[in-house]
């Protein structure tokens, strides 16, 4: 019993060693394989770095004022008599707006122009009998003296009638209407909003270290989807001499033409100004970027060798130094070569030594003025 116990525990030892040797084999095939293993090439697009001359430009981002923008208030107290206008409406200079009741001032100016006329006919008399030396020099200088207070009354209350008819200052756009019909205004209170469109004047902010470079008459454009302006020009018109101690900016201001009235005071739109000619750069496709927070970089096609000393196209990984973008590029500065080959797309699937393969018969956007298609 014994003897059988132990011949089949050594049977079963020897079938054991027996499949571990085989697993054991398999094992090192495995290792073997793995080892000489080359992942196919991934596919990729190309573009050859090239040297090019980039004008420095400087974007900001600028507030729409009016030429010409006042809330019109009323000059003296009184109730809406007449209103003359509507909200929104387009008016000229001298427009009449809004009529203030003058009942107490017109009939203080029938009381004037009645005085005025008795002076006038006490003056003309006066004068006659001067001229018959029949008063003294001092009562004719008292007579025409009351003829031109009474004068200066008449203007004084015509004036004051003019104050409670009020007009547009110059040309514009109305706002939105802010009294009624019959409503009491003191004095200042305001009637209606009134800016002068076309031009309207952009106000932004540069750097100081980049105001030295910029001139009265130099373009501006508007860049992005502002209110589609996009390509609006205008012209640099007035350069503050105060840099702003809390953000050492500069304000400037730019006059643009504005015939339909798009830009509207408050309204904010992206710009950009040419400062200068600016430094050499390389222009890549912003997809050739491999963006991370320990640095961006690029992967550059090379002729590599494997652990056998056998030649294949591969990439090396380069950090590059990246400046501003225009369109479809961004400027690299330092990192890439004039001539070396760079991954333009497929970037997120690549590493450093891996193998790749050419293929630029679709290329990713690579334009300094792009139109998207939907545009």
């Amino acid at each position: 019993m014994i003897r059988r116990m132990v011949l089949v525990l050594g049977a079963t030892a020897g079938l054991l060693g027996l499949i571990g040797f085989f697993k054991f084999q398999q094992i090192q095939a495995a290792i073997k394989q793995g080892a000489s293993f080359q992942p196919p090439p991934e596919a990729v697009t190309t573009v050859v770095a090239r040297q090019e001359r980039w004008p420095e430009i400087v974007h900001a981002i600028g507030t729409v004022t009016a030429v010409n923008g006042v809330m019109v208030s009323a000059d003296l107290p009184g109730v809406v008599r007449e209103i003359h206008f509507e909200s929104g409406r387009r008016v000229g200079a001298g427009e009449l707006l809004i009529e203030l009741d003058a009942a107490q001032e017109r009939a203080q100016l029938a009381a004037a122009l009645a005085q005025r006329d008795l002076d006038r006919l006490n003056f003309e008399r006066a004068r006659g009998l001067l001229e018959k030396r029949v008063i003294s020099q001092a009562d004719y200088d008292r007579a025409e003296a009351l003829l031109k207070q009474a004068q200066a009354n008449v203007g004084q209350v015509e004036a004051t009638i003019r104050r409670k008819q009020v007009r547009a200052p110059f040309a514009g756009v109305l706002g939105i209407r802010q009294v009624d019909l019959g409503q009491y205004l003191a004095g200042g209170d305001p009637i209606v909003p009134l800016q002068s469109m076309d031009p309207v004047y952009v106000d932004f902010s540069v750097p100081q270290q980049q105001v030295g470079r910029l001139h009265v008459g130099d373009a501006v454009r508007v860049v992005g989807d502002s209110l589609d302006m996009a390509g609006a020009a205008g012209r640099v018109t007035a350069v503050n001499s105060v840099v702003d101690e809390g953000t050492r900016n500069v304000r400037v201001q730019a006059t643009f033409a504005n015939p339909r009235g798009r830009l509207r005071p408050g309204m904010f739109v992206d710009l950009e100004t040419t400062v200068g000619a600016g430094a050499p750069v390389v222009g890549l496709p912003a997809s050739a970027i491999n963006y991370a927070p320990y640095g961006n970089s690029v992967f550059v096609v090379e002729e590599l060798k494997d652990p056998k000393g056998k030649a294949y196209r591969g990439v090396s990984q380069r950090f590059v130094q990246l400046g501003a973008g225009r369109g479809d590029q961004v400027a690299v500065l330092s990192g890439v070569k004039v001539g070396e080959e760079v991954v333009t797309s497929g970037v997120f699937k690549l590493r450093g030594g891996a193998a790749v393969l050419v293929n630029n018969q679709v290329q990713p956007g690579n334009s300094l003025t792009p139109r998207p298609s939907d545009s």
